[in-house]
């Protein structure tokens, strides 16, 4: 059921609240008539995914400053948030097919709620609804890393060539088949990966060319994991051109 939010409440409700859940929020009026024909729309698009999207109502006459932060020029508006952002939008009393295009988009699929589980069963299922995704095939690579499996990992994440996260745990399987940076993956599954990064650049001084490159891909792939904004990754990149190039 949708919930009213005013200025009071926004900042929690909706953009709060986007982090955990997608919020989907209708700026409208009394007096509006397109307004009167979407509500049923969205209000059936909410009830349809059972918790999985909320619906938001503003009345943007009694929070005009609401309406002007969020440029709001004419109503019904729609805007739909997640991680305290606006991902997407529209203006209008559109069709009930484009309401159920945007719910559909902001709605976690199965693949998604299997990902989240994080088990390797569950990958494994979630792989198997969205073979193209290379974030599913990672987190199984992963899970089956932690168990030993690497032959299992590399299977995992074949055909998924041109994603770093992917790139880097095929090289990390061939360098550990090669008995090459044993000791940095090691460090690395330890949760110690400043340590394993210092361990895979020192390799470089005395490797080949296609060593190079595995350990290149595998750094890549790790650096993946840190916040690009984290000085530590910034300062591993440098490394890593320096060391290479």
């Amino acid at each position: 059921m949708a919930i009213d939010v005013g200025e009071a409440s926004f900042e929690s409700e909706v953009i709060e609240r986007s982090r955990q859940v997608p919020v989907v929020v209708d700026f409208w009026a009394e007096w509006c008539g397109p307004c009167r024909t979407l509500t049923p729309a969205l209000e059936a698009a909410e009830a349809a995914r059972d918790g999985k999207v909320v619906l938001a109502k503003v009345d943007v006459d009694a929070n005009q400053a609401l309406a002007a932060r969020f440029g709001v020029q004419g109503i019904p508006a729609v805007k739909a948030f997640r991680d305290g952002a606006i991902v997407d939008e529209f203006v209008g009393a559109v069709p009930k097919a484009k309401v159920e295009e945007l719910f559909d988009s902001l709605a976690p699929s199965r693949a998604d709620e299997l990902l989240a589980a994080g088990d390797e069963l569950s990958l494994r299922e979630a792989t198997e609804l969205e073979p193209r995704r290379a974030d599913l095939a990672v987190a199984l690579a992963r899970r089956r890393l932690e168990r030993g499996a690497d032959d299992d990992a590399l299977e995992a994440v074949e055909g998924h060539e041109g994603d770093f996260a992917a790139a880097g745990i095929a090289a990390r399987i061939s360098l550990v088949k090669s008995g090459i940076a044993t000791d940095a993956f090691e460090a690395l599954d330890r949760g110690e990966t400043e340590v394993a990064l210092d361990a895979l650049l020192d390799q470089f001084a005395d490797a080949d060319d296609d060593t190079r490159e595995q350990l290149r891909r595998a750094i890549v792939g790790i650096l993946t994991t840190l916040d690009p904004a984290d000085p530590t990754a910034a300062s591993y990149r440098r490394r890593l051109a320096t060391a290479f190039y």
